[in-house]
């Protein structure tokens, strides 16, 4: 892989021999983050990073607080995909009530799903349309002026408009169960604090069939789009990895509740249907000094070859099939377009995104005739217990939420694993074949920049929800004087060991 670009030759850095390249902010993602790319005389590429430079500390704050303001409280971490955390808390203080998944009344489960589908449907338009679409459809390299949605809604008015409706159905879907489409609130301790209404349900039933075709059409776009540009599509930013999601019990495609799958880059199955509540004992994570992000890893195979891939395709390449019929289709097409058992390949998160972008919609569909959601058996009791571990398929990838409290019902200890931040290594890693392949040796401009940018965006990343905790943050502070000279150093490491400059 392209391991040896995470860190420049320490001499030629000490010699002052290499120039400082930095695209930042990266643009079209939620949250903050940078590329640094280190180029020594001839432009060649010495060291290529990915930042996350921001700092929320989510995991610290909410200790101290009573268990049952949670779901409404970790929303904040994100206005994109608010719904995944408020679910993925939901899921854990289930547990702190004592109801495990399997014992939620039907119409909050389906409730919760429902909820959730529209939560991806909505997510995955905003990332195709809005942020990923000028660079699909104007070229990686394109003027900088063609880069936004505004430019697509000018030359290409039909796919804008049609991302933008698909966008909004989906929030419609989130306001009618949560009601509100940003940080609502529905799933409380055991299940739903409402149901839908029969003018509710109809409401959403109005549109679906227009919803369904047009998730068809995104797909058959992201198709062709996919499909005209080989081998380039398949080369670029792709990198081999191990592979991680939820899947139900028969293999099946699942993005609210299953068990954890893990396949290798040959497509062997390393983990199966394995408990989420265990998933301590199947992943670490590492913090390195410069990113605020931490590097999960699978235990057994280390740090080295540990780390793994999540979001769509994992979730398309690790299950056996998908239980709605058009995207079922349209994952078959896709493997036989790989023609492997495992599809590397980066850009192919859009083509993957796309076909579960057809699957929410189709699953909304069902649900939508299904009378459990007008319900109102809605909440289910059991006995106190002091932990709860709560994992869902979010948008970008598995998200994982665990909390322990004490005997006055207060949170004691927070731990998020956020899809983004399981990504980590890989981005960085299609950073870096980025810059080796295409960028190294060359007259760098803004445009070419711009392809490293599209390699971080494939992954849809939220930023802001993945940097981590309080306490182990590496952190320099520098004392300069009105010159400029460096008077003094503060160096915390990761460890919490400080050191000052003059030591």
């Amino acid at each position: 892989m392209y391991e040896y670009l995470e860190t420049a030759d320490p001499a030629l850095v000490e010699a002052g021999k290499l120039k400082r390249v930095a695209v930042d902010p990266v643009s079209r993602v939620e949250g903050h983050g940078k590329v640094t790319l280190l180029l020594d005389e001839n432009n060649q590429v010495q060291q290529a990073r990915l930042h996350i430079v921001e700092f929320r500390g989510f995991e610290k704050f909410i200790q101290g607080r009573p268990y049952w303001e949670l779901p409404v409280m970790v929303q904040r971490l994100c206005g994109i995909c608010p719904v995944s955390h408020h679910l993925a808390a939901a899921k854990a203080i289930d547990q702190l009530v004592g109801v495990d998944p399997a014992n939620l009344p039907p119409a909050a489960d389906k409730l919760r799903r429902l909820l959730h589908f529209g939560q991806v449907l909505q997510s995955h338009a905003l990332h195709f349309f809005h942020l990923s679409s000028p660079d699909l459809l104007f070229g990686f390299e394109s003027e900088i002026g063609k880069r936004n949605i505004v430019a697509v809604l000018a030359d290409y008015p039909d796919i804008g408009l049609q991302g933008v409706k698909l966008r909004k159905y989906g929030q419609e879907v989130i306001r009618m169960v949560c009601g509100k489409r940003i940080h609502g609130t529905g799933a409380i301790p055991g299940g739903m604090n409402k149901a839908l209404s029969k003018d509710e349900r109809d409401y959403l039933k109005q549109d679906i069939g227009q919803i369904v075709s047009w998730a068809q059409g995104a797909l058959q776009l992201v198709t062709k789009v996919h499909t005209s540009n080989l081998p380039y599509y398949d080369d670029f930013a792709t990198i081999r990895s191990n592979y991680l999601s939820l899947t139900k019990p028969d293999g099946a495609l699942e993005l609210y509740h299953g068990g954890i799958r893990v396949k290798n880059p040959q497509g062997e199955t390393l983990v199966d249907h394995y408990d989420y509540c265990d998933y301590p004992e199947l992943i670490r994570e590492e913090v390195r000094s410069w990113t605020y992000m931490k590097f999960p890893y699978l235990t057994a195979l280390g740090k080295a070859d540990g780390w793994y891939r999540v979001g769509p395709l994992a979730r398309v390449n690790n299950c056996d099939f998908i239980d709605t019929p058009l995207a079922e289709a349209a994952r078959v097409e896709f493997k036989q377009h790989g023609g492997a058992a495992m599809v590397h390949s980066t850009l192919a998160f859009h083509w993957t995104r796309m076909i579960e972008l057809l699957h929410c919609a189709e699953s909304i569909q069902i649900l939508l005739d299904d009378p459990d959601l007008l319900s109102h058996d809605l909440v289910a009791k059991g006995e106190k217990r002091y932990e709860g571990i709560g994992v869902i398929e979010a948008p970008r990838g598995t998200l994982f939420h665990h909390y322990q409290i004490d005997e006055n019902d207060i949170v004691t200890k927070a731990n998020l694993i956020v899809s983004t931040t399981s990504n980590n290594t890989a981005m960085n890693e299609s950073v870096r074949q980025v810059a080796a392949e295409y960028l190294s040796g060359r007259e760098l401009t803004e445009p070419l920049l711009n392809n490293l940018e599209v390699a971080i965006r494939a992954y849809d990343p939220c930023l802001s929800c993945a940097t981590h905790a309080v306490g182990k943050m590496p952190l320099q502070l520098e004392l300069v004087d009105v010159d400029g000279k460096l008077v003094d150093k503060l160096v915390r490491h990761s460890s919490g060991e400080f050191i000052h400059g003059s030591e």
